[in-house]
C-alpha cells in the first residue's frame, strides 16, 4: 500500500516535471518548469526507496530523467564549494548595477537604503515600487539624480531606474505598459549602453505570457549594447524567460542562485531552497563579470548585485562569460555566506 501510494506520487511529480519541458507549447507547460528543481529533488526521494520494490525499473528510469532533469539547471543551483576567481579585466572599468525587488510593503525601508550606500552601485533597477518607495527613494536623490520611476496602475507594482551616471545626451527614458518597464540609455565613459528594469506578472494562469507580448515592441527596439535586470517571476531555463531575451536579442546571465521565497520562511532556506527569478540579460558590448545575492533588506526577494565593463558591441562574451560568472560567483559567496 505504502509502495503503490509512493509509486503515483513519483509518476506525478516526474509528470509535472516533463510538462515543464514543453513551455514553448503552451504557458500552462512553463508554469510547471520554474519548480523544475524541486520536481527533480521529490522525484528522486520518492525514487529511492522505490529501487527496493516490485516498482524498480519505473523508479529507476524516473531517477535517471530527474537527475538529468536537474543537469538543465545546473547554473542555477546554489554552489557549496569555493571555486577560483577570474581577474578583473585590467584594461577595461567595472561597473556595477544592483538588482532589487523592493517588496511594494517592505517594513524596513531603511536597510535598502543603507545597502544602496554600502554597495554603491553605478546604476540600480528596482520592481514593486510602491507610493511608499517614491518618498523612501527621494532621500537619495543626491546621489542618484538621473532617474526613472514608472508606476503601475493600482500603484503597488511599479518598476525604477535609478543612475548616478547621466542619460546619453539627446536620449529620453521612457515606461512601457503598465510600469512592467523602465529603460534609459545611460552614459558608461562615453559608451551609450540601454539600460532597462523589467518586471513580469506571475505565470499562467496569470498574465506574464501576455505581458511578455506586449513588452515585445520594446525589447526587439533595446540598442546593440544593453543590459536589462528584473524580477521575472520565471526561472532562467524556462520558456518566459528564453522568450525574452530572443526578442531582446539579449544573453540570459548564469543565474545568481535562488533569490526568491515567501519572506516569512527563514533567509537560509531562501538561499538554497528558494526559486532563482531575478535575471540580468546583456548583448553587444556589455561583459558581466559576477553576480552575487547580498543579505536581506526586507523583501521577498534577495537583492543581486552585478559587475560588468563595457566594450565595442562586436566584442562578445562567449563562453567565457558563463565560465567568469560562475567562478567570480562563488568566490565571493564563499566569503559572505556560511556553507
Amino acid at each position: 500500500m505504502v509502495a503503490g501510494v509512493a509509486f503515483l506520487a513519483m509518476m506525478a511529480c516526474s509528470a509535472a516535471l516533463l510538462a515543464g519541458f514543453f513551455g514553448t507549447l503552451h504557458p500552462a507547460f512553463d508554469s510547471f518548469s520554474h519548480f523544475r528543481i524541486h520536481l527533480c529533488v521529490l522525484t528522486a526521494l520518492l525514487a529511492l526507496p522505490l529501487l527496493a520494490s516490485s516498482y524498480r525499473l519505473q523508479a529507476a528510469a524516473a531517477l535517471v530523467f530527474a537527475i538529468a532533469s536537474l543537469a538543465t539547471t545546473i547554473n542555477a543551483l546554489p554552489r557549496l564549494w569555493p571555486v577560483q576567481a577570474v581577474a578583473r579585466p585590467a584594461d577595461q572599468i567595472v561597473y556595477t548595477l544592483l538588482q532589487m525587488n523592493l517588496r511594494f510593503d517592505n517594513p524596513t525601508p531603511k536597510k535598502v537604503l543603507s545597502l544602496i550606500g554600502r554597495t554603491n552601485p553605478d546604476v540600480i533597477t528596482l520592481d514593486e515600487v510602491s507610493g511608499m518607495w517614491t518618498t523612501e527613494l527621494g532621500y537619495i536623490t543626491s546621489a542618484y539624480p538621473y532617474r526613472i520611476l514608472c508606476p503601475y496602475p493600482n500603484g503597488i507594482f511599479g518598476v525604477a531606474l535609478l543612475s548616478r551616471r547621466p542619460f546619453a545626451a539627446g536620449t529620453e527614458p521612457r515606461c512601457e505598459p503598465r510600469g512592467a518597464m523602465a529603460t534609459a540609455t545611460v552614459d558608461f565613459g562615453g559608451t551609450g549602453v540601454d539600460v532597462a528594469a523589467i518586471h513580469l506578472s506571475w505565470p499562467w494562469p496569470r498574465e506574464q505570457y501576455w505581458q511578455i507580448g506586449e513588452l515585445a515592441e520594446r525589447l526587439s527596439s533595446l540598442g546593440d549594447t544593453a543590459i536589462v535586470a528584473g524580477d521575472c517571476n520565471a526561472a532562467p531555463w524556462s520558456a518566459a524567460v528564453r522568450r525574452v531575451a530572443s526578442l531582446g536579442g539579449l544573453t540570459i546571465m548564469p543565474s545568481a542562485g535562488p533569490t526568491w521565497m515567501h519572506r516569512k520562511l527563514p533567509d537560509f532556506l531562501r538561499r538554497y531552497a528558494g526559486l532563482p527569478i531575478d535575471q540580468v540579460f546583456s548583448k553587444g558590448g556589455v561583459r558581466i563579470h559576477s553576480s552575487t545575492r547580498l543579505e536581506d533588506t526586507g523583501s521577498d526577494h534577495l537583492p543581486v548585485l552585478v559587475e560588468f565593463s563595457v566594450g565595442s558591441a562586436d566584442k562578445k562574451p562567449g563562453d567565457e562569460h558563463e565560465t567568469a560568472l560562475a567562478a567570480s560567483e562563488v568566490s565571493q559567496k564563499s566569503k559572505t555566506e556560511p556553507l
